[in-house]
């Protein structure tokens, strides 16, 4: 059944009943874009979304109570209106898990850089479903938008639309959008509608004429912030500057039985399943590749096992930020995506860190098992995307290399310090830095086989002289001893990565000292004490190339980095800090004096 523009008119007036229904019962929330944009949801949910086919993404998370009443209209179970913003009930911003709820959005931009991810992956898995994401004046403004937007016009992604709930008001007034985002935007590649947001029929229109273009669309909606209220078209709509009285009037005048009936019927819909977007893959075992080279980086490791695994994973979808020689996850078992050809299994994202954190996010979404890459010290650019799939619970798989001061000649602009102790304080990220062969592999395996959390694998660009691992399985466990002395173990080094053979070196000049690698702290710290005691023996002393406050969790000294690093050969770096055998067995010997 299509609505039509009176019809379309009661029903959004339900929606903003139920939108403000649940603000009024928070206290608190943001009524002005549930006021003003209420009849795009609605023509989009009411007369074009195909349940179980197509996806909303409301980039513009600030408009959740919108999105909860339009999803509780049209069917889905998401709980009492009432419950907004309390414990245990509907959140401030929407959330992923949520029935009906395809993104976790809030931080704007992000759901724009969601939707082109849903979008990019139902092109290359076969789905033929759309995509509909509706963005504020906000959104546009953040450089994750601009990225995404970028990336979407290259690929022309004709499954894809944006639709600008154009209000010109932020929360500080005037909204500072650039002067002409239309041009802005078809620039970039994208065919450009411009209609009245408060007219159905109109956007109706936009809309049958979007699915023939053959390329993204973006739909301008002009609106009014706060439409139908005593605060309508300034910067006090953003929120919730109304009265009690004035919300209740306006929830009593937007109430109706015809509204009621009409969502009744879009409830009543079948959901439409269409296209395949992936099925879950039976995965191989790929073994250990053999190494017959002493000295070795591991991103040359990670490249090696990497290229065995494309081969017997086709659902893996590979992807860099213009760095993929640099990181080695460009392999002969790859084939490039372009925008005229989806049949492959590898993206160049281009110069957008940010875009593609946020675009994986939206695969990973549907189904999709993404990796990306850059450098390590590039996480910074991308790190609200690597949180908000910590949040999600998304298996993204991210590869980081150019991991310390080795990286050298490149000075401090790309050696990284604080990044690697910061992507370990973000919950339910995995983080490891394998030091062989025996844990790349394992890094590898672990991220590919998670269901609930992305992982972060971080690589060195130098050459890593090879430890061997005693037992493979141990490395299961996050951490175990890489070496033991002969006798008692009065002392143990903790370290990580490129550090591990430091480590070894140092404590061979030694006496009674063990070796602790370390490559997943999340892992280590989930084992039980007695196993982290049977590791960590005697003294614990930790050895990173990085910043040195997260290691006294398990240690009682840290040998680490305080301060950036400096322009130079990537040996003669490290050995300026510090990092060195004997350099270390003098630190040692004074910590414990």
């Amino acid at each position: 059944m299509t609505y039509d523009s009176n019809q379309l008119k009661k029903m959004a007036d339900m929606v903003r009943a139920g939108a403000l229904t649940a603000l009024r019962a928070a206290g608190n929330g943001h009524a002005g874009i549930a006021l003003g944009a209420a009849d795009i949801i609605t023509v989009i949910y009411a007369n074009w979304m195909r349940r179980g086919c197509d996806r909303f993404v409301l980039s513009a998370g600030h408009g959740s109570a919108m999105l909860y009443a339009t999803l509780k209209l049209a069917g889905y179970d998401v709980g009492d209106l009432k419950s907004f913003r309390q414990i245990g009930g509907l959140p401030g911003h929407p959330e992923y898990g949520i029935p009906g709820v395809d993104a976790t959005t809030g931080p704007l931009g992000q759901g724009i850089g969601n939707a082109v991810g849903m979008a990019m992956a139902a092109k290359i898995c076969g789905g033929d479903g759309r995509v509909y994401c509706l963005c504020s004046d906000g959104d546009l403004m953040e450089g994750v938008a601009a990225e995404s937007i970028g990336f979407a016009g290259r690929y022309q992604l004709n499954n894809l639309i944006l639709f600008w709930d154009d209000n010109g008001i932020s929360i500080d007034g005037t909204a500072q959008t650039e002067m002409d985002i239309p041009a802005r935007m078809a620039a970039a590649g994208w065919s450009v509608i411009a209609v009245r947001g408060d007219n159905p029929r109109a956007l109706g229109m936009a809309i049958a004429r979007a699915h023939k273009i053959n390329g993204p669309v973006f739909i301008r909606c002009t609106t009014t912030i706060g439409a139908g209220a005593s605060v309508a078209g300034t910067s006090r709509a953003h929120g919730l500057a109304l009265s009690d009285t004035e919300i209740a009037d306006l929830i009593e005048k937007y109430t109706s039985r015809m509204g009621e009936k009409l969502w009744a019927t879009v409830a009543g819909r079948a959901a439409a399943p269409c296209g395949t977007i992936v099925d879950a893959p039976v995965r191989a075992i790929v073994p250990t590749p053999s190494i017959d080279r002493v000295d070795i980086s591991t991103r040359e490791l990670s490249g090696i096992f990497l290229e065995k695994l494309v081969e017997t994973d086709k659902c893996l979808i590979g992807g860099s930020a213009d760095l993929s020689a640099s990181t080695n996850v460009h392999t002969s078992a790859h084939i490039d995506i372009t925008s005229d050809n989806f049949n492959g299994n590898f993206i160049h994202y281009g110069v957008r860190e940010h875009a593609m954190g946020a675009i994986m996010n939206g695969m990973a979404i549907t189904g999709a098992r993404p990796y990306g890459s850059t450098f390590l010290v590039f996480s910074d650019y991308m790190r609200p995307a690597i949180r908000l799939a910590a949040l999600m619970h998304l298996p993204v798989i991210y590869v980081f290399t150019h991991d310390s001061i080795a990286v050298g000649p490149d000075g401090p602009t790309h050696q990284p310090v604080e990044q690697l102790p910061s992507l370990r304080l973000i919950p339910n990220l995995h983080v490891w830095r394998p030091c062989n062969m025996a844990e790349v592999a394992a890094a590898w395996r672990h991220a590919i086989d998670a269901h609930d959390h992305p992982s972060a694998i971080i690589l060195s660009r130098q050459s890593v002289h090879q430890i061997p691992t005693p037992n493979p399985d141990d490395i299961n466990r996050g951490g175990y001893v890489i070496y033991a002395p002969r006798g008692r173990v009065r002392m143990t080094l903790i370290a990580t990565g490129a550090e591990v053979p430091l480590a070894v070196a140092a404590a061979q000049k030694m006496r009674g000292v063990a070796v602790a690698s370390v490559p997943c702290v999340e892992l280590f710290r989930a084992q039980t004490c007695a196993y982290r005691q049977s590791v960590l023996k005697g003294n614990v002393i930790a050895i990173e190339a990085s910043n040195p406050t997260p290691w006294f969790e398990f240690a009682d000294a840290v040998i680490g980095m305080d301060s950036f690093g400096m322009s130079g050969p990537g040996g003669d770096v490290y050995r300026h800090f510090g990092f060195d055998a004997d350099t270390i067995v003098d630190e040692i010997s004074t910590i414990m004096n």
